[in-house]
């Protein structure tokens, strides 16, 4: 594989963009720590975006590892995770807003705090999402990378400090031609009662199309069947 970008991502970091079909995104947790929320849009069809209910159901999963996939509500596979040294990451918890970050962090702004100041995950979506023609209704519930939140016998979640640790990595496969929107905002369970972020190195790089007995479409004949919805749609319309 061949690096296309690198970017580093500091404070509550934002950053979107297109990665076409086959291409690779490597996130790494550079001190530990980290979040990263993310939202996927097929590039083309903006309509089409990850789905969460189906992500799961489909997989028999509560949260993602390698080798599982990420489904869109049109039946069809938006990325693999094709590397993960993580082994956990949350897909139900969504992201904070500026009432919930106000509430537990108190207000400091861009006068006082300058690229310090707290910012929300929700926010930020928006504000990428913006320069892509979506809004607020273009809001679904998002994933969030390097974090771990577990769930009690009478279904009570607790987020688990210290999951990801410095050097972590999680790399995805786009499957189809993906808008790509994150940010580095605190996880909303996060009980630090100091607003921090953590760094987070971006890498997307090159990369060979799947074969059908991948791992990621193996693991679950669910995904098998999303990926052939996949090559039948790139039939057609290419």
């Amino acid at each position: 594989m061949s690096l296309l970008l690198e970017k580093t991502l500091t404070g509550a970091g934002m950053w979107s963009g297109v990665v076409s079909r086959g291409k690779r995104l490597r996130l790494t947790d550079l001190e530990g720590g980290a979040n990263v929320g993310m939202l996927l849009y097929n590039a083309l069809e903006r309509h089409e975006r990850y789905n969460m209910p189906d992500t799961l159901k489909g997989q028999h999963i509560f949260f993602l590892r390698a080798p599982y996939c990420l489904h869109s509500d049109m039946g069809r596979l938006l990325a693999s995770i094709t590397a993960d040294t993580v082994g956990w990451h949350d897909t139900v918890c969504g992201h904070s807003d500026a009432k919930r970050v106000f509430k537990k962090y108190g207000a400091y702004d861009y006068q006082h705090g300058r690229n310090d100041w707290y910012r929300n995950s929700r926010d930020c979506f928006l504000i990428e999402l913006a320069k892509w023609g979506l809004g607020k209704k273009d809001l679904v519930p998002n994933l969030n990378w390097f974090s771990k939140v577990v769930a009690d016998e009478a279904g009570k979640l607790s987020f688990v400090s210290g999951h990801s640790k410095a050097g972590a990595t999680v790399e995805l496969r786009f499957e189809i031609d993906t808008l790509v929107v994150l940010n580095t905002c605190q996880h909303p369970f996060d009980p630090d009662p100091v607003y921090r972020t953590h760094p987070v190195m971006l890498e997307i790089l090159t990369g060979e199309e799947p074969a059908p007995d991948d791992a990621s479409f193996t693991i679950r004949p669910e995904n098998l069947r999303a990926w052939e919805n996949n090559e039948t749609y790139h039939a057609l319309r290419f």
